[in-house]
């Protein structure tokens, strides 16, 4: 059997898409039908029911993939490896939010990219997590940092960190707030007239706040909408009003009094980070490399 056959199949299997597989593969959607049809023919059996939106495999097309898939990754990590020697740099795409991923990801990266001939070259992107879901599917990126777990066999997504949200404000807004009727019930109430800066109309993180702690929906409505959380702490440092921010964002503002914490609630809102890689590339050394960086890096991040 055509080994590029099943790695065409293994990749339709785990993309759930003629399309996607295709992009992954640097193939044309037809030359991709057209190799998973010559498969079918030689074993006289269907491997995936075709449907308006993407593929479903049949009983046999999960079979198949489960005994093809780990010898197909292993033929890539052979491959890897045998690649990978001493005056080879492998280059890494990494993307995923922007704060973060400045802020904690590549600064723990660059100690794999020195002169030591393990180093590679690193190339990040900043998006949403719809943004680098997709651009991981298509193939533009190796390692996706997120909020949002992925599903489906495509994506394998591994729990990175915990984000500590805290509710923040300039001292001189700080100043007149009821802090003890904050931990009252309809504490909420104590914030109304202050205006909030936020990275979208939505209101994501400070709604997110309130829901967990207060049980509540925010009343005030943004003044300040920027898509960037160090921006928003900027514009809350300058006194715009209050914000609620990652506690890893914001630890050294605190500690010098640009900015104090309003409410300490007896269990902070949390987000988790999931780093997110295609099923089957952590063959690839300098991906599987990468990945492991992180994870140790992020024990020192909870």
């Amino acid at each position: 059997m055509d080994l590029a056959l099943l790695r065409t199949f293994v990749t339709v299997h785990r993309a759930g898409s003629f399309t996607r597989a295709a992009a992954l593969l640097g193939l044309s959607q037809p030359a991709v039908t057209s190799q998973i049809r010559t498969l079918e023919r030689q074993l006289g059996r269907p491997l995936f029911l075709r449907q308006a939106r993407g593929v479903t495999p049949t009983t046999i097309g999960d079979e198949l993939a489960h005994k093809a898939a780990p010898h197909l990754d292993a033929l890539v990590e052979i491959t890897g490896t045998g690649l990978d020697d001493e005056s080879s740099v492998r280059t890494l795409h990494l993307a995923g939010p922007p704060e973060f991923t400045a802020e904690r990801a590549l600064p723990s990266l660059t100690g794999l990219t020195g002169d030591d001939g393990q180093g590679f070259a690193l190339r990040a992107s900043f998006g949403t997590a719809e943004e680098v879901l997709d651009g991981l599917s298509a193939g533009h990126h190796d390692l996706a940092i997120t909020t949002a777990r992925p599903r489906g066999a495509l994506f394998t997504a591994t729990p990175l960190c915990d984000e500590e949200h805290v509710l923040v404000a300039a001292p001189s807004r700080a100043g007149p707030i009821d802090t003890e009727r904050l931990g009252r019930r309809g504490g909420a109430s104590a914030l109304e007239d202050l205006p909030v800066v936020e990275v979208h109309e939505s209101l994501p993180f400070v709604s997110r706040y309130w829901a967990s702690v207060f049980d509540a929906r925010p009343a005030a409505s943004g003044v300040v909408i920027v898509p960037d959380l160090r921006a928003v702490l900027a514009c809350v440092t300058a006194g715009a009003g209050l914000a609620v921010l990652p506690r890893y964002l914001c630890t050294a503002a605190l500690g010098r009094g640009d900015v104090v914490e309003l409410h300490r609630p007896p269990v902070p809102p949390l987000r988790t980070y999931v780093l997110v890689v295609r099923t089957g590339t952590l063959a690839m050394p300098h991906i599987a490399r990468a990945h492991d960086w992180l994870l140790r890096a992020a024990a020192d991040w909870c």
